[in-house]
Formats: structure tokens, sequence, C-alpha cells
């Protein structure tokens, strides 16, 4: 019982400092941290995609970070590595802050996961999918869902083990919206697939530019809108028009017993 207790208390420690560095590391875009312990020391190997914002000027920053995790998690003998992230456009987490920031700034959201969808698959990955979920109309509304996505993406069983996915959650003005981000990297190979080569993009997609993102959420409600009235119009001449102009509805015929 002593052992499984100890295993529990060392997943809740890494879960703790996980979480730490991520609040602590998120202006530095913070992607993962590996954790590994040994009789000696605990190492620490933070990915980022600016490192020079962790270390600081003379190390500072990165003594300042070491001594707090030392002290608010007891853990002793810390040392932290930083790296530099090769290809941010593959990295899930990146990918879905990306997507939180400009929902937050009140983007539009399917050009945003249009846009990022098209970035992720010009990377070389082989299947990637973006799904927002919440409050995405306006404040009070109903929760919806939309997702975005291309070429190969296993949902179960041992290929699913090979998608790296991450979760960030955006709080806008309507409420939450959560983003979730799966992608399958380049060179991946499924045990029940052959090898796997980049697809083409739906024209939607690959049509996709960083300034349609500019256009603002207030831009596309009120072109909603606009196409809302031209229908409440449309409708209201269908029902002043004379009676023998509209189109007799179809009688069914009755069935006999």
């Amino acid at each position: 019982m002593v052992v499984e207790r100890k295993f529990i208390e060392d997943a809740i420690a890494r879960y703790n400092v996980s979480k730490f560095l991520e609040g602590e590391l998120d202006r530095a875009g913070f992607s993962k941290v590996d954790i590994q312990r040994t009789p000696m020391v605990t190492r620490i190997s933070v990915s980022v995609t600016t490192p020079g914002r962790v270390i600081g000027r003379k190390g500072k920053s990165i003594r300042d970070l070491t001594e707090a995790i030392e002290k608010e998690f007891d853990i002793s003998n810390p040392q932290i590595s930083v790296a530099s992230v090769s290809e941010p456009s593959l990295d899930p987490r990146l990918m879905a802050k990306k997507a939180v920031k400009g929902i937050e700034m009140g983007k539009n959201l399917r050009r945003i996961l249009q846009f990022l969808l098209k970035e992720i698959m010009d990377a070389g990955a082989l299947g990637a999918e973006i799904v927002a979920s919440g409050k995405i109309v306006a404040k009070g509304g109903r929760a919806k869902t939309k997702r975005v996505f291309a070429g190969y993406i296993p949902k179960a069983g041992e290929p699913a083990r090979l998608v790296h996915e991450a979760h960030v959650t955006a709080y806008p003005k309507s409420g939450a919206i959560g983003v979730l981000v799966r992608i399958v990297m380049p060179g991946t190979e499924f045990p029940d697939k052959k090898i796997l080569k980049p697809l083409a993009l739906p024209r939607v997609i690959a049509a996709a530019t960083e300034d349609e993102i500019n256009s603002s959420r207030e831009e596309t409600e009120a072109a909603d809108a606009e196409k809302k009235k031209l229908a409440a119009a449309a409708q209201d001449a269908r029902r002043r028009m004379p009676a023998q102009k509209r189109s007799a509805p179809r009688r069914h015929p009755q069935k006999r017993r």
C-alpha cells in the first residue's frame, strides 16, 4: 500500500508542477514539461517558443523559478532546462492558445479555425482536427460546437495514442469556449495503415488567409442580421400575395382500410 501511495503522490506532484509552470511561462509560449526524478536531482525540461524570457537577464528569471518550485512543492535540488519548440505549427497547445487569443479578441471563430487548420496541414501534418464548443453564438445563447478537420485522425484503439492533443479554454464576454486540437505528426506510422501522405485541403480551408480573421465578430453578426432581415422581408411579401398566385398545397390521398 505504501508503494501505491508513493506513485499517487508523485503523479499529483508532477501535475501541480506542470500547472504551475503553465501559468508562470504562459507569455514565453509554454508548450510542455517533462519531469524526471533521480536520487540526486529532479530534472525539469521545459519547451517554450521564447527561451530568453524563461532564462531572463543573467539567468535571474530561471533562478527565481527554481527557488519557487523548491519552496512551493518541496522538491529537493530541482534543475530546470529550457528548450525551444522547433515547429510551433505542429504543437497542439500552441495552436489552441492561438485560437483562444483570437476568440477572446472577438474575431470570427469559423475563419480562425479554418486558418489554423491550414497552417497545421501546411507544416506537414498527416491529419488535424480543431473543435470549439461553448457559448459561440452570443451571451445567453445555447452552447454550440464547431469542428474543422483534414487528413487521417484515429479516434479509438491503440492508434489513438499516437495523436497529440491539447485542450485550452477561452473566456470571452459571451461565456467559456473550449478549444480542442488534435494533430498527427509527420512520419507517424500506424499499425493498421500504410505510409500516409499529406492530403489536399478543401477549397474553403486552402483559401483561408490571416486577413479574413481580422473581421470581428460584430461584423459577422451584422451580416447575419442583414440576411435575416432580407429573409423576413421576402416572407412578408409572400404573405401579401393574392391567394390565386400561391401554390396550392399538395393533398395526399387517404389510405383505404
